[in-house]
Formats: C-alpha cells, sequence, structure tokens
C-alpha cells in the first residue's frame, strides 16, 4: 500500500447531541479496497457520510490525500477527487440514463466520455434512452455507480451496493471494482452488509460495532476469524 490517500483520525461524528461514531481511526491507499463491516446501526454509513460532509464533524479530522476535508462544501467533493454513491441507487428517475451519466461529469470542461461507462456496464448501455424510472434495481445501481465514475474520482464512497440485487448481479458489481482497482488505481471504501461478497474483493476490513473500530485485519484474515465473524458479523 502507497502513503495514505485518505486518513481518519480520531473522527467523532453524530446526529444532534447524540453521537454514532467514537474517536474512528481509518486509512486508505491508493488502489486499495477496505471494506467496513458491523451490524445495522453500528454507524457504517454515518462514516461516509461524514467523510463526504453530509454530516459536521463533532471532532477528530478526515484528510484527503492532505486535504482537510472539514470545510470543503458536499458538492465541491467530486472536485477533489471523491464520489459517494449513497445506499438506495439514487438517480434521477426523470432522466434518461445518458443524461443521468452525463450529470457526473458536468464540473468537467467539454462532454464527459462515457463509453467506458457502456463498456464497464453493457446492460445500460442498451438502455441509454431508456428512463430511470424504466430500469430494474441491478441497472440503477449499475447507473449510480457509473454516474460517479464518470467524475473520474480516485476515491469512491460505496454505500450497500448490492442491497436487494439478485447475486448474480452483486457478484458482477463486486467483480468490478477489483477490475477498476486493478487497472485504475481506484481506492475505494465499502460499505456492505454481505460480509462474504465484500471480503472477497476488499483487500483489508474494517469492523465497527457501536460507533467504535472493533479491528481492522486483511480481508482473507477476518474471514478466517471465526470468532469475530460470530461475534460482529453474523455468520
Amino acid at each position: 500500500m502507497s502513503t495514505a490517500l485518505l486518513e481518519v483520525k480520531q473522527l467523532t461524528v453524530g446526529y444532534g447531541a447524540a453521537p454514532v461514531l467514537h474517536e474512528v481511526d481509518l486509512t486508505i491507499g491508493e488502489g486499495q479496497i477496505v471494506a467496513v463491516l458491523g451490524a445495522n446501526g453500528a454507524g457504517k454509513t454515518t462514516l461516509l457520510r461524514a467523510i463526504s460532509n453530509m454530516l459536521p464533524i463533532t471532532a477528530g479530522t478526515a484528510k484527503f490525500d492532505g486535504i482537510d476535508l472539514k470545510p470543503v462544501k458536499v458538492e465541491r467533493m467530486v472536485r477533489h477527487g471523491i464520489a459517494h454513491v449513497p445506499e438506495g441507487r439514487g438517480v434521477v428517475t426523470e432522466l434518461t440514463v445518458e443524461e443521468n451519466l452525463r450529470l457526473g461529469g458536468l464540473w468537467r470542461k467539454g462532454k464527459p466520455d462515457l463509453d467506458e461507462v457502456y463498456d464497464l456496464f453493457p446492460a445500460i448501455a442498451n438502455r441509454r434512452n431508456h428512463l430511470g424510472h424504466q430500469l430494474s434495481g441491478g441497472e440503477r445501481q449499475m447507473l449510480a455507480i457509473g454516474r460517479a465514475l464518470v467524475a473520474k474520482p480516485r476515491l469512491l464512497l460505496l454505500d450497500e451496493p448490492s442491497l436487494g440485487l439478485a447475486p448474480k448481479i452483486t457478484a458482477q458489481i463486486m467483480g468490478l471494482l477489483r477490475d477498476l482497482r486493478d487497472r485504475t488505481g481506484l481506492a475505494v471504501l465499502l460499505v456492505e452488509q454481505n460480509v462474504r461478497s465484500a471480503l472477497s474483493v476488499a483487500d483489508e476490513g474494517v469492523v465497527l460495532n457501536l460507533g467504535r473500530v472493533v479491528t481492522r485485519q486483511k480481508a482473507d484474515t477476518l474471514a478466517d476469524d471465526a470468532d469475530l465473524r460470530h461475534a460482529y458479523l453474523g455468520f
């Protein structure tokens, strides 16, 4: 792993007066996939939302390539190289596939190159003129990820990409993440309830419990740790 691309130190975040994350430390390097795992309510989504400044940081810091993210506005995160795909496959259902993808590149000069996304996701390439509401759940997830990739991020924050999807589509998306990491050096911070899928593509796994980091281990080591899996991951 290279020097840290994302460095989170002693991060404390909450909703109102109630803290959800407690002094979380996390690093991710160029070209690394880190899976954030834990039960519902562990603070996984809150972590991503804090990094992208959708939630205010109460204490601690989050730095990207040495830049303090706290003063960076949410809408400018993509200019710094961070793309966030939230849970729920958020696409603009009234727009076509191609119009959704072009939204991802609005901040760049000139027309965004969509061919790479279409090559990655042939299913949506064949439906580029269809409206968002006409897509299946898997196609919407592909579109949401594709729109993020149009921005050419260095770090992708990906929240529950397999939620509600068939195993075949989940495997396709996980394989894509590994391929992008290998080909482009994209770093991915992956929140995922499907622990086996996440660990199959991640380099490392971080386990959260009640807003605190319980452990960080290599993905294959974590997958083999039966006691920890039973205690915190439910399998």
